[in-house]
């Protein structure tokens, strides 16, 4: 079955991006902060929150880094000048982590120093296997300076429960997800029950150790899991919200809101769009089936 799946994305992956952009829509806000605002407006609404990301990621040059961070910022302005219940999740290889580690630094400092006079919070995202040593690196860099930071971890790589017993005696917020980025076997798991367990395991040892945590995902089992760990362990709510992707199974996101649970969306947007929806693909060949079934109807 995964071979047929990849050969779903990877035909989807040849066709025109207009086509792909047709479908890909669903889950990105749109491609200019006005029509990231729109949706976060109609978010806010019905009772839940956001994080917002400008997309883009793995720069090559500071000029590019440069004009992310001034994205960077103009969100945040927006955010406050809306009053937005919101926050900024950011990708460090947007920010410069793969060109200069102190120049990544010191652009993430300048947003978060601007997050920190409207009271708001940023999310530094994590990547592929290459960039976590200098992603964590990062944060923990920016954590001594900071308080309005978070980070995130992926429950698919084998290492991550180690990270997180380290990470927990520093009090770091937590965005907990499976991870979606190709990794090999040596050092991810890759086996569905194997990645949920893990997931689980470390959900239990975040909660136990008292940090506070998102929960992203959209898988039922994994929610369940953080239902009967929250009612056992009687987890206050300020210690955790459920976080999942816009377009993405909604009609759960809205359930877990009316169980009286945080949930925060996170709403991408702009001209880099591409390589996001690629990856949703990715993670979810159903919906590349889809499209490749809608393209040759139409033919």
């Amino acid at each position: 079955m995964k071979v047929i799946n990849d050969a779903i994305v990877g035909f989807v992956k040849l066709l025109p991006r207009s086509v792909v952009h047709i479908f890909a829509k669903k889950y990105i806000a749109g491609e200019t902060l006005e029509d990231a605002v729109r949706v976060v407006k109609e978010l806010n609404e019905k009772g839940i929150v956001a994080t917002m990301d400008v997309l883009g990621e793995s720069v090559n040059t500071k000029e590019e880094s440069e004009d992310a961070m001034k994205e960077c910022l103009m969100v945040l302005d927006t955010i406050n000048e809306h009053k937005l219940d919101s926050n900024l999740s950011l990708k460090p290889t947007q920010l410069g982590l793969i060109i200069d580690k102190q120049f990544c630094f010191e652009q993430i400092s300048a947003i978060l120093e601007k997050a920190k006079g409207y009271n708001n919070f940023v999310r530094i995202d994590m990547e592929d296997s290459p960039t976590t040593d200098a992603t964590l690196e990062l944060f923990n860099k920016l954590k001594k300076k900071f308080s309005n930071v978070g980070a995130v971890v992926q429950a698919y790589l084998k290492r991550t429960y180690d990270d997180v017993e380290e990470q927990n005696k520093l009090g770091t917020n937590y965005r907990l997800c499976k991870g979606i980025y190709v990794e090999p076997v040596e050092i991810a798991f890759k086996e569905r029950q194997q990645v949920r367990d893990n997931y689980l395991k470390i959900l239990e040892k975040i909660f136990d150790d008292g940090n506070y945590v998102g929960i992203a995902t959209h898988d039922d089992y994994l929610i369940k899991g953080a239902y009967d760990f929250i009612k056992k362990k009687n987890i206050p709510k300020n210690k955790y919200e459920f976080q999942m992707l816009y377009g993405v199974k909604e009609d759960l996101r809205d359930k877990i809101n009316a169980d009286g649970h945080k949930v925060r969306i996170y709403v991408p947007f702009g001209e880099h769009w591409y390589k996001y929806s690629i990856r949703r693909l990715q993670e979810n060949p159903q919906l590349a089936w889809y499209i490749t079934k809608s393209v040759f109807s139409l033919s």
